[in-house]
């Protein structure tokens, strides 16, 4: 039985896995979605 690290990695090989990985990455650069990071990385840090 495959691992599960084995699958997930020849997931982000496929053409899907890459795909869905660019669409990551370029909300990962919106200054929006940053800002909502920020602000969930506060409020657990005041818990």
């Amino acid at each position: 039985m495959a691992s599960l690290m084995s699958k997930l990695t020849d997931f982000l090989r496929s053409p899907q896995g890459r795909k869905l990985t660019e669409q990551v990455k370029r909300a990962a650069q919106d200054p929006k979605n940053q800002q909502r990071v920020r602000e969930a990385v506060r409020k657990l840090r005041k818990r």
